[in-house]
Formats: C-alpha cells, sequence, structure tokens
C-alpha cells in the first residue's frame, strides 16, 4: 500500500487552444484562463513562441526560473513540455515529407536533411529546457519509417522491420543519451502514425535502442480505443514505463460499411473518434485506480480533441472532470479497525505451530 501515490492535476495540454485571439494570444493570457477554470498545471507546446522561448530556457537557468515564477503568478504549474511536432520529424518517411513539412520552420521546408537536424537540436535544447525548469520527465512523438508498411501487404521483405527499429534507435540513441545527462526521461505518446504504436512497437524499440532507461511512455487512452486495445492490459504491463498521462476520451462504433481505418472519412463520419471527456467510452475510473494503484505521481492532463464538441467548452468541463476521478490514496487498510499488533507466539499458535 506504501507504494501507491495521488495523481497530480488537472493540467491542460494547451497546444489545441492557442490562438492570435485573446485570451489564447500570449502565456499571460492564457494561464489566466486556465486558472480560471480550475487547472493547477499546464503542459506547453514547445513550437509556439506565442507561448514559449525554448532556445532561451536552454541557455539561461535564470531565464527559467522567471518564466517559472511568471506562471507560479496565476497559480500554475509547468506539468511538463512537449515537442511533439519537433519528435515527430526526427525521422519521416519521404512519403510524408510535404504533410510534416509545415511542422518545420518555413525556411527548412523542401530540405528534409536540415529539417531532422533542426529537430534533434530543439529536442536536445528541450532536455536542457526540462532540467531548467526542475522537470524530469518529457512528452513527444518517436516520428515513423515504417508506417507505410503497418498492414503487410504487399508482404514485408524479411528483415525489413528489424532494420527499420534499428535506424529509428540509430537516431534516437544520441538524443535520449542527452535527455539521460540533464536527468530527463523521454515520454513517447504511443499513437497511430509512429513506429511506437502500440506495447509491440514500443518493445521493439526499447531492444533496438538497448533498452535505454530514458525511453519511456505517454499514455493516452484514446489512441487505444480507436486501435482496440486493451488499454486497462496495457497499464499492468507497462505501468513501470508509463511517465506521463494523457486525458482524452474517444469512441469507436463501427458498423457494416467502415471500421478500425475508417474508409478516408473526415473524423466526424469515422468510426473511431475522439470526444470530449466523459462523452466517449473510456474507462477513466478504471484508468485512474490502476494509476493510482501502481503508483503514478505524475499529471493528469487533459488533451482535449473533439469533432463534435467546442474547445472552450471541452476545457470547462475538463477540469472538474479530472478532479473529480483524482483518488486521495489512503495511507491505512480499511479494515485496520479489526485488526491487532503483531504478535509472533500468536502467529505460531494460529499456523498451528509449536509455541
Amino acid at each position: 500500500m506504501s507504494t501507491m501515490k495521488t495523481i497530480k492535476g488537472p493540467g491542460i495540454f494547451l497546444a489545441q487552444f492557442v490562438d492570435d485571439r485573446a485570451p489564447f494570444d500570449n502565456i499571460d493570457n492564457i494561464c489566466r484562463w486556465v486558472a480560471s477554470l480550475g487547472y493547477k498545471g499546464i503542459q506547453i507546446p514547445t513550437w509556439d513562441s506565442r507561448l514559449i522561448n525554448l532556445e532561451l530556457l536552454a541557455e539561461s537557468e535564470t531565464y527559467a526560473h522567471e518564466y517559472q515564477g511568471r506562471i507560479a503568478e496565476h497559480g500554475l504549474e509547468i506539468a511538463e513540455l512537449s515537442t511533439h511536432l519537433q519528435g515527430q520529424l526526427v525521422a519521416v518517411h519521404p512519403a510524408y515529407d510535404e504533410l510534416f513539412d509545415g511542422f518545420a520552420p518555413e525556411a527548412l521546408r523542401g530540405k528534409s536533411a536540415q529539417r531532422t537536424d533542426w529537430a534533434v537540436k530543439q529536442l536536445k535544447m528541450a532536455a536542457k529546457a526540462s532540467r531548467h525548469l526542475g522537470i524530469k520527465v518529457h512528452a513527444t512523438f518517436p516520428g515513423a519509417l515504417l508506417w507505410h508498411t503497418v498492414y503487410p501487404w504487399p508482404q514485408r521483405p524479411a528483415g525489413l522491420v528489424e532494420q527499420g527499429f534499428a535506424e529509428l534507435a540509430r537516431r534516437w540513441v544520441p538524443i535520449l543519451d542527452a535527455f539521460d545527462e540533464q536527468g530527463v526521461d523521454v515520454c513517447y505518446e504511443i499513437h497511430a502514425g509512429e513506429d511506437l504504436h502500440d506495447g509491440v512497437s514500443y518493445e521493439r524499440f526499447l531492444a533496438a535502442s538497448g533498452n535505454h532507461p530514458r525511453a519511456r511512455l505517454l499514455f493516452d487512452p484514446s489512441h487505444f480505443v480507436l486501435q482496440q486495445m486493451d488499454y486497462l492490459q496495457f497499464i499492468d504491463i507497462y505501468h513501470e514505463k508509463i511517465g506521463m498521462f494523457h486525458v482524452k476520451d474517444a469512441e469507436f462504433n463501427p458498423s457494416g460499411r467502415s471500421g478500425i481505418y475508417g474508409g478516408y472519412q473526415e473524423w466526424i463520419d469515422r468510426p473511431g473518434r475522439f470526444r470530449s471527456l466523459g462523452d466517449g467510452q473510456v474507462d477513466f475510473v478504471g484508468i485512474f485506480s490502476k494509476l493510482s494503484q501502481y503508483g503514478y505521481d505524475g499529471w493528469a492532463v487533459l488533451e482535449w480533441e473533439c469533432c463534435i464538441k467546442h474547445p472552450e467548452q471541452g476545457a470547462a468541463e475538463g477540469a472538474p472532470f479530472i478532479q473529480s476521478h483524482i483518488i486521495e490514496v489512503t495511507d491505512k487498510a480499511f479494515d485496520d479497525f479489526a485488526g491487532q499488533q503483531a504478535d509472533a507466539a500468536l502467529n505460531r499458535r494460529i499456523l498451528g505451530l509449536e509455541p
């Protein structure tokens, strides 16, 4: 029982809310807004200069403390930093080059090698920035070299998967080492479109990276619903590797016309859809129970994505939803009242042993 811990929260990922209009246009305005909704922590997308200067945070511990203090004035903590977009660019198959070019600065578009170099530097800056902020976990995507072969038709050539993960690890191990130097874990979000999209693929990457101790997981149950995986059993299997938690809902309603692959339909028409908290099918009672049981003491962070509900309504409903699911873990057994003090002689008699 002593290993159980209370989850921190509610937190909110700011990426889906940033806008050029107030109150979403700068860090102070958006902090004021999320604090008014009851959030206690923010996860910051490091690619958005309206919210953060990643380079300055990496360079200056003094600036990092000032930035942290500025956010604390709103009654908030920085839960984590995110490099989802930059992490994606560490490994991009040429078929996706143009689609992912928008994740990089305009000057690097169409220059895949320079774009990858930029992404790697961004990750290493994020490692230093996290240390300067006193944060020990970091959110990102791993990218993908194999996703176009996810369904084995045509048949995958022998050794292709092993070679793909070896190359992914070759790119990431120096980044993981840089995070290790800063004392920060890299938490990969398990997500369709990434080469790390389920437990098996995560294990392949771990093996290819020499079981790097900094290669951990960001758990988001919505992606498991859309893949029809058992997200509660995933926690049982990988709880020691889970360093971050996105609280995001989803639903899966297959039909005679469409299933997991979605028929190239828009989100509103797909059988698998992301939903606002409480509007989908995710068993959050089970998730919060298991994470608490296994001693997860990180943040519960809303990631809002819904094809029906307005984001501001989703954000307003998210904080009380998360708060109501956070379990204040017990420090005593429920049947303590009926117990007795340890007595070796009594125990021997109960066991039928000689006194």
